[in-house]
């Protein structure tokens, strides 16, 4: 069994990942930890988890936990997981970070998006960015992986295809994003007037208009594939829904294509992928409500042959596909596991 601890464990993400990770028939948590609430039993803090553990949180010590555990994933805030993964990893441990501290490959980049200054510049050049679709192979052999933004992947795996052909243009880009509240964390939920209930319920809003941190990891991405540099139009929306996230995507195309061969090209594009489902003729679009509970994302593509452009729609579970789960998949390639392995549960419906 391989021993996994959880850093952070008290808040959406973390019990996100324990609800997933303590049924994984291949795995042991061994430690789990939050600075709010050490010395609560886990099961109280959270009681949908009684009866599958009996863990008590601690405080987060970077030294007691590479003892405990052979991976740590992190849940942390961000701009807090770069003061603990170099100790993480001296003594042997390997590590998931679910924040956004190692998804940006240019150091220079976190003084712009994050305000401040990056202390782990070693660690930042040799983490992978942990979308398995993309980077299988690098994820395979990695001591340290970067687990991608909710709004990244929902963007990313909508429009790669497009990217990577050569079909879709660099240029005019415009990404739309809408999430449920619990994107923002429970911290985050608290310090926010915004995703209080009485705000949220019944309303639609958009925030970090040009500003929005998942921007930069969106651009680095969607350019790795295309071969140049891209830049995107990206305005995200908060949600009346706990939890789900709905992309879509306008790309330009180089040239006129009709909505069978698009459905063609990304249907090639995803083949023998075990978490990315492309909606075929009669399918309908992607819907929240068909991925929640889940590791899936669909996706789906229509042809506007009147803009030239192609309009890309896709949904996952910001917790799921968008975080913790997309973080066990992470987990299984590290290992060398069925990428499946503890996360075959179908979504939640309704």
């Amino acid at each position: 069994m391989l021993r996994v601890a959880v850093a952070g464990a008290s808040g959406y993400m973390g019990a996100e990942l324990l609800r997933l990770l303590l049924v994984h028939p291949r795995v042991s948590v061994t430690a789990v930890t939050s600075e709010r609430l050490s010395g609560e039993r886990l099961d109280r803090v959270y009681p949908h988890l009684r009866g599958l553990t009996e863990l008590t949180l601690h405080e987060l010590e970077p030294e007691w936990l590479a003892a405990e555990a052979d991976l740590v994933i992190l849940a942390l805030p961000h701009m807090e997981s770069q003061k603990t993964v170099p100790v993480l990893r001296r003594r042997g441990a390997r590590v998931i970070d679910l924040s956004a501290d190692y998804r940006l490959r240019d150091a220079a980049d976190y003084t712009t998006w994050y305000k401040s200054a990056h202390i782990d510049t070693a660690g930042l050049a040799e983490a992978v960015y942990g979308l398995p679709e993309l980077h299988r192979k690098a994820i395979a052999t990695a001591s340290l992986v970067a687990a991608p933004g909710c709004y990244a992947v929902g963007a990313v795996l909508a429009t790669a295809p497009l990217l990577e052909s050569g079909l879709g243009r660099a240029e005019g880009i415009v990404i739309d994003g809408k999430s449920g509240v619990t994107g923002a964390g429970a911290q985050g939920r608290r310090a926010d007037p915004m995703y209080l209930y009485t705000e949220a319920n019944e309303n639609i809003q958009a925030y970090g208009l040009a500003s929005h941190r998942h921007t930069p990891e969106i651009e680095q991405e969607l350019s790795a594939l295309a071969g140049q540099a891209v830049r995107v139009a990206f305005t995200p929306h908060l949600i009346p829904v706990n939890r789900g996230l709905l992309t879509t995507s306008s790309v330009p195309l180089a040239k006129a294509a009709s909505t069978g061969e698009l459905r063609a090209l990304y249907a090639e594009f995803y083949a023998g992928e075990s978490f990315v489902r492309v909606a075929r003729e009669g399918d309908g679009l992607p819907t929240t409500r068909r991925v929640v509970g889940s590791n899936f994302c669909d996706v789906a593509v229509v042809a506007d042959p009147r803009t030239n452009r192609a309009v890309c729609v896709s949904a996952i579970d910001n917790l799921g596909k968008g975080g913790s789960a997309n973080g066990i998949q992470n987990l299984n390639v590290m290992s060398g596991w069925d990428e499946r392995t503890g996360l075959e549960a179908p979504p939640v419906y309704p």
